[in-house]
């Protein structure tokens, strides 16, 4: 039996050495956005939306160059936080 994830945990690392942490339900919707905001080649010093899972209409900022790295964790369980 496949186990489906209830949602996806984004860790962005930044290259000031922070880690942000953003939510999505599906991939699909995170490869939608990683697509049109950070992979479309928008310039490095211009600000991108990240949209915060849990909050509707709330983004993070971020500067496009500032995203050095990606992780993307299943979350299966419950929701913990």
């Amino acid at each position: 039996m496949t186990r489906i994830p209830r949602r996806y945990s984004i860790h962005l690392l930044l290259s000031s050495g922070k880690e942000e942490v953003v939510h999505f339900p599906t991939l699909e919707a995170f490869q939608q956005w990683y697509t049109s905001a950070l992979h479309s080649g928008a310039a490095p010093d211009a600000f991108v939306n990240v949209p915060i899972g849990d909050l509707e209409g709330e983004y993070l900022l971020v500067r496009a160059g500032s995203v050095i790295g990606l992780r993307v964790e299943p979350l299966f369980g419950t929701l913990e936080e």
